[in-house]
């Protein structure tokens, strides 16, 4: 039938003309396409915009550091090689963000408040946080308590789907490292979460 065939050729060229890769939108960006670096912000704004306010649990703030991301990655996108995603590179331009935000906020603060914890046996895995049946609210108040340094990891792991080879590049650490921060993390939010339901 007609229609069904208008929707089909509807979907076929909105995959065509929306569903440009980052790299053909970083390309004509970088050649002047206003239109192009608009839709580049319009497919990652809202990723960059929960990082920020997931990081620093203010919502003004979040959309300042928002703008400064994006003000950032259009200074730079001359310098993106494609040797990773765009988004991890993205990523990473927003977490240096986020650690001059608390710098400045916090200067006396320590980005890293609590040693890392190395020990593998005490691995909680995410299926057995997510058991704990708690809300989002509850559970996002756990992990603002979070030194900064795992509370990056908890977001780049859980929220944005990095893996630890991503998380890694983003954070300018080893692989090991990240994973010490997500388990130390992990341990540390099942205890305060079963400590709340005690």
């Amino acid at each position: 039938d007609r229609r069904r065939v208008k929707a089909l050729n509807n979907n076929l060229v909105g995959i065509f003309v929306f569903e440009r890769s980052d790299e053909t939108l970083i390309k004509q960006a970088l050649k002047g396409k206003k239109s192009t670096w608009v839709a580049l912000v319009k497919r990652y704004e809202k990723c960059v915009y929960n990082y920020a306010l997931r990081m620093v649990s203010n919502p003004d703030d979040a959309l300042d550091l928002m703008q400064e991301v994006f003000v950032a990655v259009y200074r730079n996108l001359s310098s993106f090689r494609g040797d990773s995603q765009f988004k991890s590179w993205l990523l990473k331009i927003a977490h240096y963000r986020c650690i001059e935000f608390y710098r400045k906020k916090r200067p006396t603060q320590s980005l890293d408040e609590a040693p890392d914890q190395e020990d593998e046996s005490a691995i909680t895995c995410p299926e057995s946080v997510a058991a704990l049946g708690q809300q989002a609210k509850q559970l996002n108040e756990a992990i603002n308590t979070l030194p900064v340094n795992q509370k990056l990891v908890v977001e780049l792991k859980f929220y944005q789907h990095c893996t630890f080879e991503d998380i890694a590049y983003q954070l300018g650490i080893s692989t090991n490292t990240a994973k010490s921060r997500l388990y130390s993390a992990l341990d540390k939010l099942k205890g305060q979460l079963e400590l709340e339901h005690a």
